[in-house]
């Protein structure tokens, strides 16, 4: 009996820090996601001689040939990116991602 009432004190203690962990590595992935899509529109924006405050929404299929992996318009957590226009507010992640993984310690930069 008091091995087994070890072994569930040390899963009460340890879940929690197995699903911060969890969290933590979803919101890095979801941070490096956004910036390798948002190194594909600077990409972009460069050889087609875009400029600030240009449209981005309809050049995806474009966009999307700079990356080396696919173009997703949502998140890990399947919350869609926030594209606004070329420039310092083209790409932003969704209010409700940052919501479910607040606490874990995730920078968003400028996102």
């Amino acid at each position: 009996m008091i091995i087994v009432a070890i072994i569930g004190l040390l899963a009460v203690l340890a879940v929690p820090t197995f699903i911060k962990a969890r969290k933590t590595s979803q919101g890095r992935r979801i941070v490096n996601d956004a910036r390798q899509i948002d190194m594909a529109i600077n990409q972009w924006a460069l050889d087609y001689g875009k400029k600030d405050g240009d449209a981005i929404l309809g050049n995806e299929a474009i966009i999307a040939t700079y990356m080396k992996t696919p173009w997703r318009p949502t998140d890990l957590l399947g919350n869609a990116y926030v594209i606004g226009t070329v420039g310092t507010n083209q790409l932003k992640i969704a209010s409700a991602t940052k919501t479910a993984l607040d606490g874990v310690g995730v920078d968003w930069g400028s996102y």
